[in-house]
């Protein structure tokens, strides 16, 4: 449904959710003004050292195909078709991710997606897109934003019909909303923190390693994993405690990262000539999960991607929920517009338990990648799964496939594995009885009686 020209919206938050959301409300006409904090990337100001990499898959890609920007956004994407595991002792394991090997997961730079979707919308004429504004608070009545212009230091007020956050896992339009009476937000920090590092091309310009692969690292309480990049290198991310006997608080000299790492990655430190330069350069990041309710409020305000709920990366499913916040959004208002109570309820009520189902799935992963992804137990059971998903196709589908290649909602995906998984184990604690009858059967002779 196409809007007047006097519905306005405040957008705060250009990266990737706030610049895709922008052009979606772009096509369908509204007054948009976006404000990001950051310079504009597209004049070479993007900074690494910050959770680079990202994966993305069915959900994202599907959003990005309805404002005709998938074909351009994979064409700067590396598939993935698997893990590679990467023991202590060497050797590797490849376990594919789903039994269809065109399935994949697909690696991109932040800053090549952030590009894209920045220039679609402000290809529309009603979007008009501010960087350099920070927003310092808000008045949701209104509804308005207060911005600070980080460049010439001058106060702006954007008022609009909605005022939507799209800013962050540290939303400064969910703080406002935080002061609301009856709001509820809870912030989880892990006790483990996040360091990038660079495996850069062989001399040759070629990847170090199988390029079409995410790289894994587990080593129990911690883990390393490698995505690749277009030029060849891979963005590598160590995930370790912050405090702890094994943790970066002692890994403070040269020596002592070295140290580490050849007893911990002794197959990648021969692959990184800059660890020690980028382990000392490169910040160390925190993780943490965002939940909060309501997501909207009165019809004027909403809170869109991490503002709404910040999940940690290890389900590689963070940008494609946030891309997926902005086609059900645009849903919603396509459905319910003018009636933007309405709208905002309707989203409300179909991604929160989704995000809070996400949010469980990514830190029972985060487990499960470090402790079990690189255990022979581990292995057979994915073996299990394929063959099952194989066999049965229309009645198995293993829980990473319909979280990462169907658009199947999150919490309908957990409740559906669950399901698959009770009568799985069902069935092999029958045949385990037959097999125990069976034996005894054939091995017991029976007692005569004279």
């Amino acid at each position: 449904m196409a809007q007047p020209p006097s519905t306005s919206v405040v957008l705060i938050g250009g990266g990737l959710g706030g610049a895709l959301l922008a052009t979606y409300l772009g096509r369908a006409g509204y007054q948009v003004d976006l404000y990001e904090r950051r310079p504009d990337p597209s004049a070479g100001n993007f900074v690494g050292g910050r959770s680079i990499n990202l994966a993305i898959s069915t959900r994202g890609i599907h959003a990005l195909q309805q404002v005709g920007l998938a074909d351009e956004v994979m064409q700067s994407a590396i598939p993935m078709r698997g893990r590679v595991i990467h023991t202590p002792d060497g050797h590797l394991h490849f376990q594919p991710y789903d039994k269809d090997p065109a399935r994949c997961i697909n690696s991109i730079g932040r800053a090549a997606l952030n590009s894209v979707t920045i220039t679609a919308a402000r290809k529309f004429p009603n979007v008009r897109v501010h960087f350099n504004h920070r927003c310092t608070d808000c008045d949701l009545d209104r509804p308005a934003a207060h911005l600070i212009n980080t460049e010439t230091n001058q106060t702006v007020e954007a008022a609009g019909q909605l005022l939507i956050g799209v800013d962050g896992a540290f939303s400064a339009v969910r703080r406002s909303m935080q002061r609301l009476d009856r709001f509820n937000y809870r912030q989880d920090y892990l006790e483990h923190g996040y360091k990038e590092l660079t495996i850069p091309p062989d001399a040759a310009g070629a990847s170090a390693m199988e390029r079409n692969a995410l790289h894994i690292w587990p080593r129990k309480s911690f883990m390393m994993i490698a995505l690749p990049n277009p030029d060849g290198s891979f963005t590598c991310t160590l995930f370790l405690q912050f405090d702890g006997p094994t943790s970066f608080a002692n890994l403070r000299t040269d020596d002592e990262v070295r140290r580490f790492f050849d007893q911990q990655f002794p197959d990648a430190v021969s692959l990184m000539p800059t660890l020690l330069e980028d382990f000392r350069t490169n910040p160390t990041g925190s993780m943490v999960t965002v939940r909060c309710n309501p997501w909207q409020l009165g019809g004027k305000v909403a809170l869109v991607g991490d503002a709404a709920h910040a999940v940690v990366p290890f389900y590689g499913q963070g940008a494609n929920a946030s891309f997926e916040d902005c086609f059900i959004l645009d849903e919603c208002l396509t459905q319910f517009a003018p009636d933007y109570s309405r709208a905002l309820e309707a989203y409300e009520s179909r991604r929160k338990p989704n995000a809070d189902a996400l949010a469980d799935l990514a830190l029972t992963n985060f487990v499960e990648m470090r402790d079990k992804i690189g255990t022979p137990a581990f292995r057979r059971h994915k073996k299990i799964e394929r063959t099952l998903h194989t066999w049965l196709p229309n009645w198995y589908t293993p829980l990473y496939t319909l979280v990462s290649f169907t658009r199947t909602p999150y919490a309908e995906a957990v409740q559906r594995a669950r399901h698959q998984d009770r009568i799985v184990r069902r069935v092999f604690e029958f045949l385990a009885v037959l097999v125990i009858l069976l034996i005894f059967a054939i091995f017991v002779r029976p007692i005569e009686c004279h």
